[in-house]
């Protein structure tokens, strides 16, 4: 925090420090300065204190995001941060779309999936199905992340419990979509979205992935159009579904663009280097 003479805040910084397995080097950080009080060093002492509290911490790598364009942009550019990805923000009015071509791909009228079958659930993952879906996880592995030292997550039962369970202690509402291998009956793909709790507003997409071996049978898309007509069923108040995608990420967006998401705007990733 960052106060003037008279102990008027100026300004603050967050710098978070990340602790799972195959991130430790990371931390974030996330400047904020009164808009009187720009451009007079403010941001510049505050940016300094939190990179040498990473440098302290043994981090290797700090991120920031800001939206494109912005005095954000801007002032991350001036400070030595370089630019290591782009993300495509869009979103699908609820009300607006295309419901009968959402309903045809879910329902699989466009194009089969032999072999495969979608599942879904509500809040915590349930408990036969726990193992095979944190190891579906690792479908977010190879995700597109530009230039950032994002560095491998590791998933197991315990985390995935977890997030759940974070979620719903803060009033949210979480819903998973997953593709099923008929086979042997394991998880091969998912696809989640938050809602807040009072089913208003826009849900958030957290992640959609498909495991390498079983990619190139538009599971991605069937799982997304799902996820769409369950959410128009369980949140009838619901405005729309946003979602970010790295701009090199060109499957996703194609996906997006399908089911009809219109870009809002596009958010940096600064990252620095210590």
């Amino acid at each position: 925090m960052a106060s003037g003479a008279d102990d008027d805040p100026l300004g603050s910084a967050f710098l978070r420090l990340f602790t799972r397995t195959g991130q430790e080097h990371l931390a974030e950080v996330q400047v904020n300065v009164h808009v009187a009080e720009r451009r007079k060093g403010v941001g510049s002492l505050l940016l300094d204190r939190a990179v040498a509290a990473a440098r302290e911490a043994g981090r290797r790598s700090v991120i920031a995001q800001a939206d494109a364009e912005t005095p954000g942009d801007r002032f991350l550019a001036a400070s030595g941060f370089r630019k290591v990805l782009t993300l495509i923000h869009a979103r699908l009015a609820l009300d607006e779309m295309d419901r009968s071509r959402i309903d045809r791909i879910s329902a699989v009228v466009e194009l089969p999936h032999h072999g495969y079958r979608l599942a879904s659930w509500r809040g915590t993952v349930p408990g036969e199905l726990a193992k095979t879906f944190a190891d579906s996880r690792r479908a977010m592995d190879d995700m597109p992340m530009g230039d950032t030292d994002y560095g491998v997550v590791a998933w197991d039962v315990d985390r995935v419990l977890a997030a759940a369970q974070a979620v719903a202690d803060r009033g949210d509402l979480l819903t998973t979509v997953v593709a099923v291998d008929d086979s042997d009956g394991t998880i091969v793909g998912f696809s989640e979205l938050v809602v807040p709790g009072d089913g208003r507003g826009d849900g958030q997409h957290y992640g959609t992935g498909v495991l390498p071996e079983h990619r190139g049978h538009d599971l991605g898309r069937w799982m997304k159009a799902e996820m769409v007509r369950l959410a128009r069923i369980n949140h009838p108040e619901l405005s729309g579904v946003v979602t970010d995608t790295a701009d090199n990420n060109v499957p996703m967006r194609h996906i997006n663009d399908a089911l009809g998401y219109l870009p809002t705007h596009q958010a940096l990733q600064y990252q620095l280097d210590l």
